[in-house]
């Protein structure tokens, strides 16, 4: 499990694609700081599976499911990718229940620039525009955020100062896609609610 606070920009250095799946070799010298094998770490809100690493970066296969839901299969070397280690159980708990289990992309239709801050727009899938909602939880390329505005197909969010520096929101502009988790509790209230209406009907 992660908390959507991002740890560390990493850089994609190196990927090889097969037929239906891609092996990424990721610089990111903090999260492999006390990596083994097997351990998870998010890239860009997904979470892989670490199959080796060494003091500055770590290699993760990637599997068409991923690939498919999710904007890794665009990765280029080179390009910055957010990062973050799952969470300790002592750990602080900094930001929302993330599980790094990526739901749909979204593509940014818009920035607004404030004084020190700044407001993103993007598009919203229809089937997860349910779970989205005002003053509410959502991850964006493995960042947690909360959602500023929402509409019938789309929302946006303001990103603080610390949140453009430190993560790829703060250089990602117009058409550029994202990756998009929803909060997993409103998804576990709607099958429980879901059941328990057909068990009375």
């Amino acid at each position: 499990m992660f908390t959507g606070i991002v740890e560390e920009l990493g850089t994609v250095a190196g990927i090889e694609h097969g037929p239906a799946s891609a092996v990424l070799r990721i610089e990111g010298p903090l999260v492999v700081a006390d990596a083994t094998h097997g351990a998870s770490i998010a890239v860009n809100g997904v979470c892989l599976t670490v199959t080796d690493h060494d003091a500055t970066g770590f290699t993760v296969d990637v599997m068409a499911e991923t690939l498919e839901r999710s904007s890794l299969g665009a990765l280029s070397p080179g390009d910055r990718v957010n990062l973050e280690r799952a969470m300790r159980a002592d750990g602080r708990f900094g930001g929302h229940v993330v599980q790094g289990h990526v739901d749909g992309t979204a593509t940014i239709t818009g920035r607004t620039p404030g004084d020190r801050w700044e407001t993103v727009d993007f598009t919203l899938p229809p089937g997860l525009a349910a779970y989205v909602v005002e003053k509410g939880s959502i991850t964006v390329d493995g960042v947690s955020l909360t959602v500023a505005h929402v509409g019938e197909d789309s929302f946006g969010v303001s990103l603080i100062p610390t949140t453009l520096a430190l993560t790829t929101l703060g250089h990602k502009g117009v058409g550029d896609v994202v990756n998009l988790e929803v909060d997993v509790i409103a998804k576990y209230v709607e099958r429980l609610l879901t059941h328990r209406q057909e068990a009375l009907s």
